[in-house]
């Protein structure tokens, strides 16, 4: 009697697996940060992981002064500032892996990770989600017209000219108003290209005086505003845009052979949405408590995937302030947190507000703010908290709220709030 092998196709072979005591993934200022306040003080290993060849997030790409001030107390360059914060994440005992991207979760703190060493695992005894934000390029959009070459996004712009030391055209229109779109101006005229006109569909430019006011005078950039891009024209490249004014429709046409679309932001948020984990519908990040605690035990966010988005600085201030969440957590040996918690609502004018939970034995949020994004400018912005249909606070703030910026309110403003009520709106008028 002759006997045959088995048929049939033979079983993957299990992917090796590795544990550390804090994973983070994302090796940009919040990441770095985090891992630079835990590694001296988690008795095993503290892992960075980082898709990109070098860590040090979008920094690494913007080669002009304006980093740093809020963390380091000084001022740097992208690149210096990037620099130094793995400089410090290194010498404080973090590992830091690039080229390693997490493309899932096994279990609750488990990873799937694809580098160039293979695919593996990483189990956790806590991870934190420092992934940032991206702008939403043209596509996402929805700008018609043709499809030629010399559209671009900050990011991809400031890759071309900064790390590749790449040439874009001689004459640009730059689309959005933020803080991220003088950077843009800035780096095309490092590239030898000439903006032709800045786009904001707001009354006034978003940013700062600071950034408008030179911008306009000395670098001569002239400003469209209530405007915004129709359509972009051009066989091969970028010839034209076709220009709208939002309050009157007349259109006019602006001859350019570059166009950056900049700012307007969206969390990196792949990991959050394939975990499951409780999403915020207005920033589409996940859903934090000021101790910035995602609805998944052990897993924690900071950084621009929670307030897309806020200068680089702010982010490293968020991985500072979960150091010691993620030590308490570690301590607690994965028990899990009190309660679901309170939500914590913006109303309109303001699109956003985090963190957006607040649960009974939350800290206090990271240097004492509440971070908010408006759709309107107030000059003199009065706050009010409103929880059960009384009003638990009110607050009248010295700065004005603006579209593209974060506005910043004392969290002292959630100090009555029942952690055990219903929902907690904050307005501003």
């Amino acid at each position: 009697m002759s006997t045959t092998e088995p048929t049939g196709a033979t079983e993957a072979p299990t992917p090796r697996r590795e544990t550390v005591d804090v994973l983070i993934v994302g090796g940009g200022p919040a990441g770095l940060t985090a891992a630079a306040r835990l590694a001296p003080r988690v008795a095993g290993r503290v892992l960075v992981l980082d898709r990109e060849a070098d860590a040090g997030g979008i920094p690494r790409h913007s080669d002009h002064p304006g980093y740093g001030l809020r963390d380091l107390r000084r001022m740097m360059s992208g690149p210096a500032y990037a620099r130094t914060l793995v400089a410090r994440a290194a010498e404080a005992g973090a590992e830091i892996r690039t080229r390693a991207m997490v493309t899932g979760w096994s279990d609750e703190r488990t990873v799937e990770v694809t580098s160039p060493d293979g695919r593996y695992e990483i189990a956790a005894g806590a991870v934190v989600l420092a992934t940032g934000a991206r702008e939403r390029p043209r596509t996402a959009r929805r700008v018609p017209g043709d499809r030629p070459q010399g559209v671009l996004t900050t990011g991809q712009l400031q890759n071309i000219v900064h790390m590749h030391h790449g040439t874009v055209g001689e004459r640009a229109v730059v689309v959005g108003g933020e803080l991220v779109s003088w950077s843009a101006v800035l780096t095309l005229r490092e590239a030898g290209c000439r903006t032709a006109l800045m786009v904001s569909r707001y009354p006034k430019v978003e940013s700062y005086a600071a950034f408008t006011v030179p911008g306009r005078t000395v670098l001569g950039v002239p400003v469209a505003t209530r405007a915004r891009v129709t359509r972009i024209i051009g066989k091969g490249r970028v010839s034209a845009v076709e220009i709208e004014h939002l309050d009157t429709g007349r259109r006019r046409t602006v001859a350019c052979d570059t166009v950056v679309f900049t700012g307007d932001w969206i969390p990196d948020h792949e990991l959050v949405r394939s975990a499951g984990i409780d999403l915020d519908p207005h920033t589409l990040g996940p859903r934090v408590d000021p101790g910035l605690r995602t609805s998944r035990p052990g897993v924690f966010a900071v950084g621009n995937l929670l307030h897309p988005v806020d200068t680089a600085d702010i982010a490293a201030l968020d991985g500072a302030h979960v150091t010691e969440q993620v030590l308490r957590w570690l301590a607690a040996d994965g028990r899990p947190t009190t309660g679901e918690g309170v939500p914590i609502l913006a109303e309109a004018p303001l699109r956003w507000i985090a963190p957006s939970v607040l649960r009974p034995d939350s800290p206090a949020p990271a240097r004492n703010r509440l971070l908010l994004w408006t759709d309107a400018f107030v000059r003199v912005p009065r706050v009010t908290v409103r929880q059960d249909g009384r009003v638990v606070a009110r607050r009248t703030l010295p700065w004005p709220a603006a579209p593209g910026r974060v506005l910043r309110i004392p969290s002292s403003v959630l100090r009555d709030v029942d952690p055990h009520g219903g929902p907690v709106r904050v307005s501003v008028r």
